[in-house]
């Protein structure tokens, strides 16, 4: 078969944050639909959704979703997303999405498009949309390419800039 089997298992395998996203939409997911009040609850119930997770990877997602216990109707505690994330957090999450993953930004007449890292662009078009800028409609997302919708025409260059401002790492 030839070939360097190493390199070719690197290849298929996603990136570490594309899995880091998937197992976070899984656990937004357990939450949504039973109580589950401790870390290893929560590792438990990603293993039984074929997730290999340590409790202190289940630790450090629980703190990057900014998960709260609060009382359930039992009276044990259980996680819950705030009610909504500070924009501190959300500024965050978009600057460290766009510095690990963001390629490049271009726009079309009426568009921004972000290309990402294959795997990539679901992550940081979730953190386009928590920003929830008003010159934004919203975001689509393919595997590397992101299309930001301005919500008129002439936001689509306060985007662009605004995106490559991030990109470069200067305050947006």
């Amino acid at each position: 078969m030839g070939g360097d089997p190493g390199r070719r298992r690197s290849r298929s395998r996603p990136p570490r944050d594309a899995i880091r996203g998937d197992r976070e939409r899984k656990i937004r997911g357990i939450i949504a639909e039973r109580p589950v009040g401790t870390q290893e609850e929560m590792a438990a119930a990603l293993r039984r959704q074929g997730l290999a997770v340590t409790q202190a990877t289940v630790s450090r997602d629980i703190k990057r979703l900014g998960l709260v216990k609060a009382p359930s109707r039992d009276g044990r505690s259980r996680y819950v997303l705030p009610d909504r994330p500070s924009p501190v957090d959300v500024l965050r999450r978009l600057r460290s999405a766009v510095a690990g993953y963001v390629l490049s930004v271009d726009s079309g007449e009426s568009v921004v498009v972000v290309h990402t890292l294959t795997g990539c662009a679901n992550v940081v078009a979730e953190a386009i949309d928590e920003m929830r800028w008003d010159d934004v409609v919203g975001t689509v997302a393919g595997d590397n390419t992101i299309l930001v919708v301005p919500r008129r025409g002439g936001a689509r260059e306060r985007v662009l800039v605004r995106l490559r401002r991030l990109v470069e790492g200067r305050p947006e």
